[in-house]
């Protein structure tokens, strides 16, 4: 029986599925794979939990601020969290930080461009601190609790989208990770870069569908590209609903 999706977009590609004639049976052209949860190598990762993205005072807020509030992103991303906190499973966090020296860079694409005229991230250097507590490359004022208590690992920042360029895989390979659930800002950009980096090396990955968003634009909507990439890829998409039941069940 093919899988019911929540999103619009997904059950909309699963119906093109359909209508298509690419069902034989029971076996769709995209199945499902599933992902089941252990103790002891499982761990939650978060991309950019920080106000830029996710505060109405952030920089990105014109274009990414509907489709954060459409999924709830924010409210979810605290529900990821808490649980995994709740239950003592890993939590690492994989920031974006610029400093001066990164705005020499002597070509960019469209939007690393964009992130460096509008100052998005931005640190006055990697060993200072001074102005940056509560400004947009600073975590959302709600998560503080979470990614400040001692236990979260909070990776070397990654500079463009993926984590080619920061520890995330060493810190997650040290601690004997190889399920990551999956989620943050935003989704085509960032998180979309770390689901494609972590299967790359080898890991499971489950996407949270409804803990990211994306910039809405007049040339495309960043969250349903995101869906489609996500669907395709993903080992398991699921709602937050769906994610804290199984980080809750976890044994």
């Amino acid at each position: 029986m093919m899988k019911t999706f929540t999103h619009p977009l997904l059950s909309t590609i699963a119906g093109v599925i359909l209508s298509a004639g690419l069902l034989t049976g029971t076996h769709a052209a995209l199945p499902e794979p599933g992902m089941t949860l252990t103790a002891g190598n499982t761990a939650v990762v978060i991309t950019d939990p920080q106000n830029d993205f996710l505060s109405p005072e952030g920089v990105t807020w014109g274009v990414v601020g509907e489709s954060v509030k459409k999924n709830g992103t924010v409210k979810h991303i605290g529900e990821l969290f808490q649980t995994a906190k709740a239950r003592n499973i890993p939590v690492f966090v994989s920031p974006h930080y610029y400093y001066p020296h990164d705005h020499e860079w002597k070509f960019e694409g469209a939007l690393e461009a964009l992130m460096h005229k509008i100052g998005m991230f931005d640190r006055k250097g990697p060993l200072q601190t001074d102005g940056f507590t509560n400004s947009g490359a600073d975590w959302l004022a709600r998560y503080k609790p979470y990614i400040e208590d001692g236990k979260t690992i909070v990776t070397s920042p990654h500079k463009v989208y993926g984590p080619e360029s920061n520890d995330l895989v060493l810190q997650l390979r040290k601690r004997g990770i190889d399920k990551v659930v999956l989620a943050g800002m935003s989704a085509n950009l960032c998180t979309e870069s770390h689901l494609r980096e972590l299967l790359e090396q080898g890991f499971e990955v489950a996407v949270v569908e409804d803990a990211t968003a994306a910039a809405e634009i007049a040339e495309g909507n960043g969250y349903e590209a995101a869906l489609v990439n996500f669907r395709f890829m993903a080992n398991a998409v699921w709602t937050t609903e769906e994610a804290v039941k199984r980080l809750k069940d976890l044994q």
